[in-house]
Formats: structure tokens, C-alpha cells, sequence
């Protein structure tokens, strides 16, 4: 009984602070927007998750020290710059936000993962999923970290298709742009 005890506690501390710490935090706020730009859910999900999966679990199999590995201001301009683009793009793109372009649709994976994997990396849920790996069993802590993760995105990806339906969708590409640009431009500061 005490094993399954420690167990649940090994499973529910890291769940439940890391849902807390990401609930609206950036790379929440930009599934919410690009699921409110790509029809294909689904992929961008997968994306998601395996960028997730990528940089939480490096941290997390890896131990504390992984995120010095990369200077985590060279992510962070990366990360900037990829958001300005981004936004730069939803903003002035002169394609109907109804018809999705073959070109993002192919990329909607590519677009989850790297916007997750870039903005993820030295960020606060890692650096804590890597200190909760420490104390409890990496496992259980990967599978509490992404089970945490897997629910907040589901909840972005239907508040955007939501969003979707309710607003034009040119006014929720501007909006993203915008939200998308700001994003970058709080990267650097």
C-alpha cells in the first residue's frame, strides 16, 4: 500500500504543478492560436506532443543539468524570432484564413513541434520537470509532465476551434499575428 502511495504522489505532485504552472503560459497561448489557423487538429497535436515530449524528456532522463546545455538566451532569440515571423506572417498573409494552404497543412506537425520545442526549452516546466526527476521516478514524472501537458493542449485546441467557428476567421488571424508578435517582442526583453 505504501508503494502505491508513493507512486500517486510520484504521478500527482508533478501533474498537478506543472498544469498549474503552464495553464496560459506561451506555448499554451500558441496551440489556442494555431488551432484556430489549421484544420488539422490532430497533427498539430501530435506536434505538440512530441516536441513536448522532446524537450521535457531530455530534461527530465537527463537530469537538471540539460538546460545548460544550450544557452537558454540563444533559445529564447530563436524563439523571439520565430514568433515575429509568425505573427508577421498571419498579420500581412494575403491568403484567406478559410482556405488553408496546402503548405501549412503539410507543415502543421513541423509548425507544433518546432513552435512547443523552441519555446519549451529552458523554460520554467522543464527546468522543474528535470528537479521533480531528481526526487521521484524519472518514469512516472515523464508520464505525469506529459499527461499534465497532453490536457492543457487538448483544452487550447478546442477553445481555438471554438474560437474558430465563433469569429471571422481574418479577424482571428490578425489577432493571432498580433498576439504572436508581442510574444516575440516579451522574448526579448
Amino acid at each position: 500500500m505504501v508503494n502505491l502511495h508513493l507512486t500517486m504522489l510520484d504521478f500527482f505532485t508533478p501533474f498537478i504543478t506543472i498544469a498549474l504552472a503552464e495553464l496560459g503560459d506561451k506555448s499554451q497561448i500558441s496551440i489556442f492560436l494555431l488551432s484556430s489557423r489549421i484544420k488539422n487538429h490532430f497533427i498539430l497535436l501530435l506536434g505538440v506532443m512530441c516536441g513536448f515530449a522532446i524537450v521535457d524528456g531530455i530534461a527530465i532522463f537527463t537530469g537538471s543539468w540539460v538546460v545548460t546545455l544550450v544557452p537558454r538566451e540563444f533559445i529564447t532569440i530563436i524563439a523571439g524570432v520565430l514568433f515575429l515571423v509568425l505573427g508577421l506572417l498571419m498579420i500581412f498573409q494575403r491568403i484567406e484564413p478559410d482556405d488553408e494552404s496546402p503548405k501549412l497543412s503539410k507543415n502543421t506537425f513541423l509548425l507544433g513541434f518546432t513552435a512547443i520545442g523552441l519555446s519549451e526549452w529552458g523554460d520554467k516546466t522543464q527546468i522543474a520537470g528535470a528537479l521533480f526527476a531528481l526526487e521521484y521516478s524519472p518514469f512516472v514524472v515523464f508520464a505525469a509532465v506529459m499527461a499534465a501537458l497532453l490536457l492543457l493542449s487538448v483544452i487550447a485546441l478546442v477553445a481555438g476551434k471554438l474560437l474558430a467557428k465563433k469569429v471571422n476567421p481574418r479577424v482571428t488571424k490578425r489577432i493571432a499575428g498580433v498576439i504572436f508578435v508581442i510574444l516575440g517582442i516579451v522574448s526579448f526583453l
